[in-house]
C-alpha cells in the first residue's frame, strides 16, 4: 500500500518536473528556430531584391561580427583568413618571407624584418613599402595582402619595394618561419637571469623550460620573468609554467561556467625545476589572460615579487567551436579565478553605460582576499604589482600619434640620417624631441577631440538658430585655447614619447635582439627587479 501510494506521488510529480523542463526546452528551441527563419527569409529578400548589388559574404560577417559585439571583445566569428592566423599564433609556424608587415590601402610596409630569415637576408627593412609582389600590384589586390608573401618553402618570389622614395627589386626564398613564444633569454649579471616570454603558444612552456635550465647552468640563481604586453594564450601553458616553479599538485586556476563540462580544476601535473629559485615578474596595462593567470597565481601563492603596473584584468577563458566551411566561432565559456579564489577580471561587459559601453569594476567594489602567507590581494581589475610602477597616461592625442604611424615613420627617418656605433648608449634628448614636434606638423598630424566635436556641433546648431553672431568670438576663443591644451599634452607626455621612440630606433639597428639588450641596461622595471632579488631579505619582506 505504501509503495502504491509512493508511486502515485512520485510519479506525477515527476511527469510534471519532466513536462516543464521539457516544455522549457522546448520553448528555447522554438524561439532559436524561429529567430534563424526569421533572419534566413530577410537575408534572401535583401539579396534578391535590394536596388544595388549586394556580396552575401560581407552582409553575412557583418551581420555575425555586429551580434557578437554586443556581448564581450572575445567572443569572435573567425573565417577562413582568422583561422589561419588563429593557428600560427597558436604554433608559431608559419611558411614565408619572416617579417611582420601591415597592410594598407594600396600597399604593404614591412614593420618588423626578423633577423636570420629570408626578408633579412633579402635586404628588406622596417619601413620598405612592398608596391608589387610577383605580377600582382599591390594597390590592385582586394584581399588581404600579406597573403602573396606565403608560400611553400623555398619558392622565390620577386618583391617591388619603395625605400626613401627610392624603388628597389629583390628576390625572396621563402622558409619556414618559427615565432618563438621566448624570443630572449639571458644574464643581466653574473647571478640574475632574465627571461623574456612574449605569447602562450604551444611553445610557450617548452622554451620557457629550456631557457630556466640554461640560465641555471650559465650560474643564475634568481630570475626576472618578462611578461609586460604578453596578451596570454593558451590556458593549459599558462599551467605549465608556473609549474617550473611550484609543486606538482598545486592548485592553479579553477574555471565556473553556467555549462557544468566546463567547471574544471587545474593542478600541475610535473616535476617543478626549482621551487626555491628567487623570481620577479614583471608586467603591465598589456600583460593580460594567461599572462594573469601566471602573475596571478605566482603571487597568490607568494612564489614570486611582481613589479610594474597593474595588468589588464582579463578574468575570461574561451573555446572555439568549429562551424561549417572551415570558420569557427570562439566563444567566452567561463571565468577563471586564481589559487586565493579571486577572478581579476576589471571590465564588466554585461552592465553597460547609457553609451553601451562596458564599465570598469570600481575600486570600492573589489573584494579582498589572501595569499598562501595571508597578504591581502584584491580581484576586480587585473593583478596588482607588489612593487608598483605608474602606468603610462597614454592620452587619446598620443594614442593618435601611435595610430597614426608618425613614431614608425619619424624611427625610420631617424635610421636612414644617423649613424649610431653603439646603439646601447643611445638617449634621446630634448632636441631629438623638438625635431619630432616639428615633425609632426611637417606631417600635418591633425587630432580632433571629443571636445571640439562637441563645441563644433553646438556651433552648427548656434548657425541654424542664428545665435552664432553672439557666440563666435567665444567659439573661436575656446578653439585656440583648445590648440594650445593639445600641445600641452604632447609635451607632458614627452617621456612616454620618446620611450616608445627610442624602443623603434633601436630595433631598426639591433633588431628586437638588441632591444633586449638595450632593455637590461636601461630599463627602470629590470634595474628595480635585480635590485629587489640581490637583497635576500627585501625580497623575502614582499613575500610576508
Amino acid at each position: 500500500m505504501k509503495n502504491l501510494l509512493k508511486k502515485r506521488i512520485i510519479i506525477p510529480v515527476l511527469a510534471f518536473a519532466m513536462f516543464f523542463s521539457g516544455t522549457a526546452f522546448k520553448n528555447d528551441f522554438f524561439e532559436i528556430a524561429k529567430q534563424i527563419e526569421i533572419f534566413t527569409t530577410l537575408f534572401k529578400e535583401l539579396n534578391m531584391n535590394y536596388v544595388d548589388e549586394t556580396n552575401p559574404g560581407d552582409l553575412m560577417d557583418t551581420a555575425i561580427k555586429s551580434m557578437l559585439n554586443d556581448l564581450d571583445p572575445y567572443t569572435r566569428f573567425m573565417n577562413e583568413q582568422d583561422v589561419e592566423a588563429a593557428r600560427i599564433n597558436n604554433t608559431g609556424d608559419y611558411t614565408g618571407i619572416g617579417a611582420k608587415v601591415k597592410t594598407l590601402k594600396n600597399k604593404l610596409v614591412i614593420i618588423e624584418p626578423y633577423k636570420g630569415y629570408p626578408a633579412d637576408i633579402a635586404g628588406l627593412k622596417a619601413g620598405d613599402e612592398i608596391i608589387k609582389v610577383g605580377n600582382t600590384l599591390i594597390e590592385n589586390y582586394k584581399e588581404n595582402a600579406g597573403e602573396l608573401l606565403k608560400g611553400a618553402p623555398n619558392s622565390s618570389i620577386e618583391v617591388i619595394y619603395k625605400r626613401q622614395k627610392k624603388t628597389q627589386t629583390t628576390s625572396i626564398k621563402r622558409a619556414e618561419v618559427e615565432i618563438k613564444a621566448v624570443p630572449h633569454f639571458s644574464m643581466v649579471n653574473d647571478k640574475t637571469g632574465y627571461i623574456v616570454l612574449r605569447k602562450f603558444n604551444r611553445k610557450a612552456s617548452a622554451e620557457t623550460n629550456y631557457a630556466l635550465r640554461d640560465l641555471k647552468a650559465q650560474g643564475a640563481n634568481r630570475i626576472i620573468l618578462d611578461l609586460r604586453g604578453n596578451p596570454g594564450g593558451l590556458l593549459n601553458e599558462a599551467i605549465n609554467i608556473v609549474n617550473l616553479f611550484v609543486p606538482k599538485g598545486q592548485l592553479v586556476v579553477t574555471t565556473k561556467s553556467k555549462v557544468k563540462k566546463y567547471n574544471k580544476t587545474y593542478y600541475t601535473k610535473n616535476d617543478p625545476i626549482d621551487t626555491e629559485i628567487p623570481l620577479v615578474i614583471l608586467i603591465d596595462g598589456g600583460s593580460a589572460s594567461a599572462s594573469e593567470i601566471v602573475s596571478g597565481s605566482l603571487q597568490d601563492l607568494d612564489r614570486a615579487v611582481i613589479v610594474g603596473s597593474r595588468s589588464y584584468g582579463k578574468g575570461l577563458v574561451q573555446r572555439p567551436k568549429l562551424l561549417t566551411y572551415g570558420t569557427q566561432v570562439k566563444i567566452t565559456i567561463s571565468r577563471y579565478y586564481t589559487p586565493s579564489g579571486r577572478c581579476i577580471q576589471a571590465l564588466d561587459y554585461w552592465n553597460r553605460n547609457e553609451k553601451g559601453e562596458a564599465v570598469r569594476v570600481k575600486q570600492e567594489d573589489y573584494n579582498a582576499f589572501k595569499t598562501k602567507n595571508g597578504r591581502k590581494v584584491f580581484d576586480g581589475g587585473g593583478v596588482v604589482p607588489d612593487e608598483v610602477f605608474e602606468a603610462s597616461k597614454n592620452s587619446a592625442i598620443t594614442n593618435a600619434i601611435v595610430n597614426s604611424d608618425l613614431i614608425f615613420n619619424y624611427a625610420t627617418d631617424y635610421y636612414y640620417s644617423h649613424s649610431i656605433d653603439n646603439v646601447n648608449n643611445l638617449k634621446l634628448t630634448d632636441k631629438d624631441f623638438s625635431n619630432f614636434k616639428a615633425y609632426l606638423k611637417t606631417n600635418k598630424f591633425s587630432f580632433e577631440t571629443n571636445t571640439e566635436k562637441a563645441l563644433y556641433k553646438a556651433y552648427e546648431v548656434s548657425e541654424k538658430e542664428d545665435l552664432d553672431d553672439n557666440i563666435e568670438k567665444d567659439f573661436n576663443a575656446l578653439i585656440t585655447r583648445l590648440n594650445q591644451s593639445k600641445a600641452t599634452v604632447i609635451d607632458e607626455n614627452k617621456a612616454y614619447l620618446l620611450e616608445l621612440l627610442t624602443e623603434d630606433i633601436v630595433k631598426r639597428y639591433a633588431y628586437r635582439e638588441g632591444l633586449y639588450d638595450y632593455y637590461k641596461i636601461h630599463d627602470s622595471k629590470i634595474k628595480k627587479a635585480t635590485e629587489i632579488l640581490s637583497n635576500s631579505s627585501k625580497y623575502s619582506e614582499y613575500l610576508r
